[in-house]
């Protein structure tokens, strides 16, 4: 059996925000992890556990007060601002709850968003995506004329437009039903196994969680099981 790669090392990380007067709020404590390349990682836990903001200092939308993150062995927070835009556009790709789409612009144009700011453009990549996704056939449909489930394939090809090696998801069902919940789960799966990209994904969803190959669960901003 080969051993896993390491992607992703968290060394000593914390972070907190500043409260009234001299008060702070410590989110995370002391955190240490490792993230495999190639898994599929649940963080699971209460509201308030600190989750959210693991994975906004995984996708460096944050900043850790203290600690190291290390990507393919080197410390992302070592970077410089452009430095570190550039990494977070090749390397990191994003699916939130609420897709987030551009009301104005068709399907295919909300990916190509992705890969225009990464200076990739590329719109032949765009629609193989989306036909990946399952919507090739509703490429020129906008936002308003897409149900809640194909809105999320939508945002989950902008994820993937630019070949990231890893893709962080935040709640990426609880906003949808049951049926469409579950085919998303699927997708993720397919995705993970013909692209070989690593996701970590915070989810309430008990079932999504367990077919997960692994399950970090916080508490009170540490991870109390891995």
């Amino acid at each position: 059996m080969t051993e896993k790669e390491v992607l992703i090392k968290i060394e000593k990380v914390n972070k907190s925000y500043p409260l009234a007067g001299t008060k702070k709020l410590d989110v995370l404590k002391n955190i240490d992890l490792e993230i495999f390349g190639e898994e599929i990682c649940a963080i699971t836990g209460k509201s308030g556990a600190g989750k959210s903001t693991l994975l906004h200092i995984l996708g460096t939308l944050d900043n850790p007060d203290s600690g190291r993150v290390l990507f393919e062995g080197m410390n992302i927070f070592d970077k410089k601002e452009k430095e570190l835009a550039l990494f977070r556009s090749q390397k990191i790709g994003f699916i939130f709850q609420f897709h987030h789409l551009l009301p104005e612009f068709t399907a295919l144009e909300n990916v190509l968003i992705a890969s225009m700011i990464s200076g990739r453009e590329d719109s032949g990549k765009a629609l193989e995506i989306l036909s990946e996704v399952g919507l090739r056939d509703r490429a020129d449909h906008k936002p308003s004329e897409l149900s809640g489930g194909e809105a999320q394939r939508v945002a989950i090809a902008r994820a993937l437009i630019n070949s990231p090696r890893l893709i962080l998801a935040d709640e990426p069902t609880g906003n949808l039903d049951t049926e469409n919940a579950d085919s998303i789960m699927r997708l993720i799966f397919e995705l993970r196994n013909k692209f070989r990209q690593t996701f970590v994904i915070v989810t309430h969803n008990e079932d999504f969680a367990r077919k997960c190959d692994r399950i970090i669960k916080m508490t009170d901003g540490k991870i109390s099981e891995s």
